[in-house]
């Protein structure tokens, strides 16, 4: 099984959406644009979210285990898989990419 590393690319707001239909909260995302998460295969790496690992843990999985071209070939690198969390208010877009170095 390889390492994973994930990378925070991108996130969006939608405050009009927030405004409309969320409950006001006091915190929401603290993950930041460049930010890099390793994951050791299964694992969950530190500081990521629950809501963002349940979106992204599928794909690092299958990356970790051999896994590539997902939908038939949608990404140039066949080793990697762009994913976004599951935030419709705040959604955040990762990058994961497969490693050569193996998981501990």
């Amino acid at each position: 099984m390889k390492k994973c590393k994930i990378t925070v690319m991108r996130k969006a707001s939608y405050p009009d959406l927030s405004e409309k239909y969320e409950n006001p909260i006091e915190h929401a995302c603290d993950l930041f644009e460049g930010q890099i998460f390793i994951a050791e295969g299964w694992k969950k790496p530190a500081g990521l979210c629950d809501s963002a690992w349940e979106s992204l843990s599928p794909f690092v999985l299958a990356l970790a285990h051999g896994g590539e071209n997902f939908y038939g070939g949608w990404m140039k690198d066949p080793r990697s898989a762009m994913v976004s969390c599951n935030d419709g208010f705040r959604p955040v877009s990762f990058y994961i990419e497969a490693l050569d170095e193996d998981a501990e």
